[in-house]
């Protein structure tokens, strides 16, 4: 009995083609990378192209000029409150079905924003000249607006202790900045 070779077989008449002992595919993932890396290059040089320039941040003599600083502070805290009333006092029909859990998380996520968002948006609306005690509540109540949204984004959820007292010092926080700016 004969013992196979590992000799290519030759057919009369087909043409002899060189055997390879190369690996395939061993350059073949060289160029969907450099094309991949390109796009990328690409994309983020269009991007820094066209993105809109920085302004500058505003120093003190700028926002120290603000005529109404209580007027200014107090009309957006009405709209920080306003958005996280809308959001945390939802209450949702009984008939949604399968897009409950979807549309809970959709209002949860939208509570969420309005804290965070809602906070730097007042903290950017205090001007120098705010008067002390209208402004160091906002600065409170900003800064506890973005714990509890940053807690519950983590998945804390209402009933934790440590959130409930914030929510708490938050609402406090929220009733004496209505009163301070009647």
């Amino acid at each position: 009995m004969s013992e196979p070779t590992s000799d290519p077989v030759n057919y009369p008449d087909l043409p002899s083609a060189p055997v390879s002992t190369a690996r395939p595919g061993t350059a073949a993932w060289i160029a969907p990378l450099a094309l991949v890396v390109s796009l990328l290059a690409a994309g983020a040089a269009g991007w820094a192209l066209f993105k809109p320039s920085p302004t500058p941040p505003a120093t003190d003599a700028d926002v120290s000029t603000v005529a109404d600083p209580k007027g200014e502070v107090c009309s957006a805290f009405k709209i920080v409150s306003t958005a996280v009333t809308r959001y945390t006092n939802v209450t949702l029909p009984d008939n949604l079905g399968p897009a409950l859990p979807g549309t809970q998380e959709a209002i949860a996520a939208n509570a969420r924003l309005a804290m965070t968002g809602g906070s730097t948006y007042l903290l950017r609306n205090l001007a120098p000249n705010t008067p002390p005690e209208l402004a160091d509540n906002v600065r409170s109540f900003a800064g506890t607006l973005d714990t509890i949204g940053m807690k519950l984004l983590t998945g804390i959820p209402n009933d934790n202790p440590e959130l409930v007292t914030s929510l708490q010092s938050a609402e406090t926080s929220n009733k004496k900045i209505a009163e301070l700016c009647k």
